[in-house]
């Protein structure tokens, strides 16, 4: 696969999303904002919400939404990699915002649910109906770990409702191309899950004593980041300490490791006609990379 470099310099990307224009827009979380990445490489300051802007969506009206953690992660430097590490003590939780890409006005549509405040919002995905899935990572503090847990909420910021709690790290979350199964990555784990849907944020039985179907594992030391699904149903996970994407197809024992020169490949979408350019967050070394993929990847629910 040949790799391409679209832009160095930036402060931990994360949360790619693929324009029409060409352009890719990722947040620099480290640095509390959106950037939009042009096709020349250069860079247009979007938004400036603070926090820890994480993952990105397009949704209904061409809104972009940001999950936000609330700036979870104290930033290290380390054999020059940049690395989150534990969340500051001042840290209170995250925040789901809306962003008008035009003017760069950001809402917070949640901020909490039943009462209890989001703790670290990291990754959505839109479904066909304007509803979102979206994971809440939890944190960890020199205490120990604060769980996390996988929402389903209304993109009018009328409905939020939590599906799984207890999630040890739950970080990439992406729909089947059918829209009846929700995937969910859990970092520390490194294990990817599945989850049947009996209609919008309808979770369905889960056999056994999990939260969700075990899907796959990496073949050896490895966490997980963020997720992309293909055109065919893959599941390509951004995989930490390994280096790379990993893709899955479920209900069959085929992977591939997809390597990458960074430690801490954080996530994947896709762009182009095709749907096979791949856009890649090298986020420890600060770059977004492109890679002829393969395989096509799903076109989502909203674009722009």
């Amino acid at each position: 696969m040949t790799t391409r470099e679209i832009a160095s310099g930036l402060r931990f990307p994360e949360g790619p999303v693929a324009m029409e224009d060409g352009s890719v827009l990722v947040v620099e979380i480290a640095a509390g904002r959106i950037t939009r990445i042009k096709t020349d490489g250069g860079k247009q300051r979007i938004a400036a919400p603070g926090g820890g802007p994480n993952g990105l969506a397009i949704g209904p009206g061409g809104a972009l939404f940001v999950c936000n953690n609330g700036g979870s992660f104290q930033f290290h430097k380390r054999g020059g990699l940049l690395i989150p590490g534990h969340a500051p003590p001042a840290h209170a939780g995250g925040r789901i915002e809306r962003v008008d890409i035009a003017t760069g006005k950001a809402e917070t549509l949640y901020s909490e649910c039943e009462g209890m405040r989001l703790i670290a919002p990291n990754d959505l995905v839109f479904d066909s109906t304007g509803g979102f899935w979206f994971t809440d990572h939890g944190a960890t503090t020199g205490e120990g770990r604060n769980h996390g847990a996988l929402y389903y909420a209304r993109a009018d910021g009328s409905k939020i409702t939590r599906v799984l709690r207890e999630l040890i790290s739950p970080n990439g979350v992406g729909l089947s191309p059918d829209g009846r199964t929700v995937y969910y990555a859990e970092t520390f784990p490194g294990r990817l899950w599945s989850l049947p849907l009996t209609g919008p944020g309808k979770a369905g039985k889960v056999e056994g004593f999990t939260p969700g179907t075990f899907v796959n594992a990496y073949p050896g030391l490895a966490y997980f980041d963020s997720l992309g699904v293909l055109a065919d149903g893959g599941v390509c996970v951004a995989t930490l300490l390994a280096g790379g994407i990993t893709t899955f197809w479920p209900g069959t024992k085929k992977m591939r490791h997809t390597a990458i020169a960074d430690p801490l490949v954080t996530n994947i979408c896709w762009g182009g006609k095709s749907m096979k350019t791949a856009y890649v967050t090298a986020s420890g070394t600060g770059k977004l990379l492109a890679i002829d993929w393969p395989q096509p990847g799903l076109r989502l629910a909203y674009n722009a």
